[in-house]
């Protein structure tokens, strides 16, 4: 006797297998373009630490609301990462061009956060609302894809906003020592 799976398990697995290729391939070729984006390698590697906190709080809206990982989730991941990337960047290159290239000092990092604090929040509160009646659509019949989706974006905004505005300046003021600016090189 041989068990074939097929129809929609079949889809789901073969649809969740090429989408962790494709972001694994994204996250190389992420990582490639922000060491060449920045003048500090470091800067790459704070911008990535937001990953972490989207996914953890991702993850945390999934379990609150007791709903497994799918593929719109899966999608929500993806989407979070990119504005929770957007924001570490913003913030990260707005240090290069205050410290002008000497050293971005903790005083610098305090002034940086706050001028870009209405960016950030506003990307995350714009995202918010627009995705807010399809997280209140869970449990309705068409929402299968596009709740779980939006619950994912939300609570992944929620931690990786935080990270930004608190502890990615703290993060970047501590390792800045020996930081320099593209325009310190010419």
């Amino acid at each position: 006797v041989e068990l074939v799976f097929g129809g929609v398990a079949t889809a789901a697995r073969a649809a969740a297998l090429g989408l962790a290729l494709a972001a694994l391939v994204t996250l190389a070729l992420v990582v490639l373009v922000l060491r060449g984006a920045f003048a500090a390698p470091r800067d790459a590697w704070l911008v990535l630490l937001n990953l972490p906190a989207a996914l953890i709080g991702a993850l945390a809206a999934l379990l609150l609301f007791s709903l497994p990982l799918t593929l719109g989730a899966a999608v929500g991941l993806i989407t979070v990462f990119g504005i929770s990337a957007r924001n570490a960047i913003l913030l990260l290159s707005h240090y290069e061009r205050l410290a002008d290239g000497g050293e971005l000092t903790p005083a610098l990092a305090e002034q940086g956060a706050r001028d870009r604090f209405v960016p950030i929040i506003m990307t995350a509160l714009v995202a918010a609302l627009g995705l807010l009646p399809l997280a209140l659509g869970l449990g309705r019949a068409g929402h299968e894809i596009e709740a779980p989706l939006a619950i994912v974006v939300l609570g992944g905004l929620a931690t990786s906003t935080l990270l930004s505005l608190v502890l990615l300046p703290a993060l970047a003021a501590r390792t800045a020592s020996g930081r320099t600016s593209p325009t310190a090189a010419n």
